[in-house]
């Protein structure tokens, strides 16, 4: 038994030169009078002229700007993200900023105020005297101002030995003020005596009118910077 043949579908085939002379005899001022195939053929065409028009006088811009408004949801996203965990964090995070202020305070009483700077500069030549030690140089420098406090570096030679050396700047080290050694050197000299010359520098901090004072030369320096 045969199975019966189902047709064969297409799409109806277009005869160029039918169409080419369909074209040739539209008449323009009565469209309704127009061939099937030409009136679909400039539809198609207007559609296509329009998407164009479209895309270069509107949805081009538009996209780009679609595209700059994704860009910054993202970003307004990671700052929300970031804003958030910084709420969540905040008792901790102000927990830590009263230990650093109370950390700070510990090392600013640690240095000692405009009247306690020459009892400091005594305490360290004693240290020196105290181990036997002989000064040949003992010279502070110009006083340098910084954000809040001021450094003071002093030159210092001393002779003696080894040992003693060592003390005295274990000595520097135990002061109840900060005192830093600083290009250090060592020679040897006569008698297995040692000749060493140092910068120790020291701080203090700045007293309120002194702060002023800072504050007044880098707000000028800033502003000369800008001209």
């Amino acid at each position: 038994m045969k199975m019966p043949t189902l047709p064969k579908l297409g799409l109806p085939q277009v005869d160029l030169k039918v169409l080419i002379e369909d074209f040739q005899t539209l008449d323009p001022q009565d469209p309704g009078l127009w061939p099937l195939l030409p009136r679909i053929v400039i539809l198609a065409g207007l559609f296509i002229v329009l998407l164009t028009a479209a895309w270069w006088f509107g949805w081009s811009t538009q996209f780009v700007e679609l595209d700059g408004k994704r860009q910054q949801e993202i970003r307004l996203k990671d700052e929300w993200l970031a804003k958030k965990r910084q709420a969540v964090n905040l008792d901790e995070n102000r927990k830590q900023l009263a230990e650093i202020d109370r950390s700070f305070g510990a090392l600013l009483r640690q240095l000692p105020s405009k009247a306690e700077m020459e009892t400091l500069l005594v305490d360290i030549n004693q240290a020196g005297l105290g181990r036997g030690l002989q000064f040949e140089l003992f010279k502070p420098g110009t006083e340098v101002a910084k954000d809040f406090y001021a450094e003071l570096p002093i030159t210092i030679k001393l002779l003696g030995s080894y040992h003693d050396l060592g003390s005295f700047t274990g000595d520097i080290a135990k002061l109840a003020r900060i005192v830093t050694l600083n290009d250090i050197d060592i020679a040897a000299g006569k008698d297995n005596v040692l000749a060493m010359t140092a910068v120790a520098k020291t701080f203090r901090y700045l007293d309120e009118e002194e702060l002023a004072k800072v504050k007044r030369e880098k707000a000028a320096a800033a502003k000369g910077g800008k001209k």
